[in-house]
Parts: C-alpha cells; structure tokens; sequence
C-alpha cells in the first residue's frame, strides 16, 4: 500500500515469525547499494553507514558470507561499512557474535556494540566482543542533565572504553545543553535529532555532517 510503517511497530512481529534475517539481508543488500550509487555520484567524497544486525542474524549460518558477497558485488570498501549488534543480543549469542565480529573485521569491517551499559556485565563483555565502538545506552543520555549517576556511568564507560582503544558514540543527543554536557564527558561521536533526522538522501545528510564537523570542536565528531 505504500504506508510507512515505524521499525518499532513491525520488528517485534517479524522477530516473532522468524522473519528478521530476511529484513536483515534485505537492508544489507540496499544499504551497500545506495552506499555504491552514492559514491558514483561523488567518489571524491566517501560515505560511511552503519547497518544494524538482528539477534537471528547473529546466530544465522552464512551471513559473513553474505555480507561479503555483496560487499564485492557493489564494489564497496569495507572500511565504510560499521555493523551494530546490541549489547543483550550479543550476550544472547556470544559465540556467534565473537565468530561474525571475527569474520567481517578481517575483511575491514567494523563494529559497534549498542545498548551499551544496559547490562549489569557490560564492562565484562569488553573482554569477549573485539568491538570498534560503544553506543551508550540512550536512557543514560537522557538523563544526564539531571541525574548525576548517569553523568558518572557516561564517563566511566568513556574513560574505559578509550584504555582498551574503542570510540564511543552517545545517542539520544535532542538539544544543545546535552551536547555540552557530553562534550564535558569526552564521548568522541554525536547521534540524535539535534544533529540531523533520519533521511534516505545519504549525500545531504553527509553534507550537514560536514557543517557539523566545522561547528564541532575537533575532538567531538556527528555520527549522523
């Protein structure tokens, strides 16, 4: 029918039916498609994204094999290309997660855990998941004006995250005085709607990530 349907709204079903690799494959094989057709049109200007993996994915047979058959039938570099898993969903999968990780950083690939924090065991799993980034967990974002736990938590994980060489990327980001709160935090990367809101137009949205980078001080970056 052409209606847009919010991810909230059909994931838990598809998830329910057995039905999100499938979602997966198909986002993959789109993204690194537009990923391609993007860079044709400007190759002096390469774009990154990054494309969330489902928890049936993770424990999937062949999808390394997949993302990589795609990744030469559009001629894509890797190294644009950041796949995020959830930090319970990973736990849920541990093997499979650490195999795909294994598999897809090798070819040069990154990787970003998401949720991060939301897990009593969260710094533990830093020794299992040989991840690139951490995405904070939103909640603590939220509430990092008022809550002075969420302040600590935010720079615990930043100042951890940065000794075992990991970046980390805060979420949630909807106003100016957050982000001034992060940048008092050191995370290295910026998301949420004061940056910019979901678009398919990949080159304009890299073109407000550009305006961003030049408001930005150099040590804080907009994820988009």
């Amino acid at each position: 029918s052409g209606e847009l349907v919010a991810p909230d709204a059909i994931l838990p079903t598809a998830e329910r039916y057995n039905m999100m690799l499938d979602i997966d494959r198909w986002v993959i094989h789109h993204a690194l498609k537009a990923l391609r057709e993007s860079q044709s049109l400007d190759p002096d200007h390469l774009l990154g994204l990054s494309i969330n993996l489902s928890a049936q994915s993770l424990g999937a047979n062949g999808i390394g094999r997949y993302v990589m058959d795609k990744l030469v039938e559009f001629n894509v570099d890797p190294a644009l290309v950041t796949f995020e898993i959830t930090e319970t969903k990973a736990v849920t999968n541990l093997d499979a997660a650490r195999e795909l990780i294994s598999q897809l950083r090798g070819l040069g690939c990154r990787f970003a855990l998401d949720d991060f924090g939301c897990g009593f065991s969260s710094f533990t799993h830093l020794k299992h998941l040989d991840v690139d980034f951490l995405k904070i967990d939103g909640s603590f974002i939220q509430g990092l004006l008022e809550d002075p736990v969420d302040r600590a938590v935010i720079t615990a994980i930043n100042s951890i995250a940065h000794s075992v060489g990991k970046r980390t990327v805060a979420e949630y980001v909807d106003r100016p005085d957050v982000l001034a709160a992060l940048l008092d935090c050191g995370v290295d990367f910026i998301q949420g709607y004061y940056v910019g809101r979901p678009t398919a137009d990949l080159r304009g949205s890299y073109q407000r990530s550009r305006q961003w980078h030049a408001l930005l001080p150099p040590t804080l970056a907009a994820a988009g």
